[in-house]
């Protein structure tokens, strides 16, 4: 939209840029690890939310697919249930998954080296989450905080929109 509009009208809007990370920018569901981790999955067991309780992380984890075979090795294609949990610990430990999965001869440590690190990475964000849930007056003045700087920042994008169009400000 941000193209079309700054083609049609001037450059009025920054034109957003894809950043993708080498390890974790696509997470497959850790059931069916050829299908993206979707909050719309028909079962929660393959979905890690960022509310779960670390116990319950741990069990997803301790449940993921993985294969009949016992040989720990990157390979997306004869081995999507390992490379999805290579992923998975790579983008929360930034390592390279080929080079994490010399480092596991079985399956159940690298699942339970998967889960601790996804419960490590995730333990400040929940701690601030119940934190703010636990301060309900906080959590309202910094939302109205974030939506009077939203509403600056949005008014001068909005005015130099109605001026390349030619509206008149509302």
């Amino acid at each position: 939209i941000a193209i079309r509009f700054n083609h049609r009208f001037g450059d009025t809007f920054v034109v957003p840029r894809a950043v993708t990370p080498a390890a974790g920018a696509r997470v497959m569901d850790l059931q069916d690890p050829t299908s993206k981790m979707s909050k719309s999955s028909a079962s929660d067991a393959g979905c890690v939310y960022l509310t779960d309780e670390p116990a319950a992380i741990m069990k997803k984890f301790k449940r993921a697919v993985t294969d009949s075979e016992t040989e720990v090795r990157y390979d997306r294609e004869a081995k999507p249930g390992v490379s999805n949990l290579l992923d998975i610990l790579g983008a929360a430990t930034d390592r390279s998954p080929v080079e994490l999965a010399d480092e596991f001869s079985q399956y159940g440590p690298l699942k339970a080296a998967a889960g601790e690190a996804v419960v490590e990475m995730l333990a400040p964000v929940q701690a601030r989450y119940h934190e703010l849930l636990a301060d309900p007056a906080e959590l309202s003045r910094l939302l109205h905080t974030g939506a009077d700087k939203a509403r600056t920042v949005a008014a001068a994008t909005l005015g130099r929109a109605y001026s390349a169009i030619g509206l008149l400000p509302a």
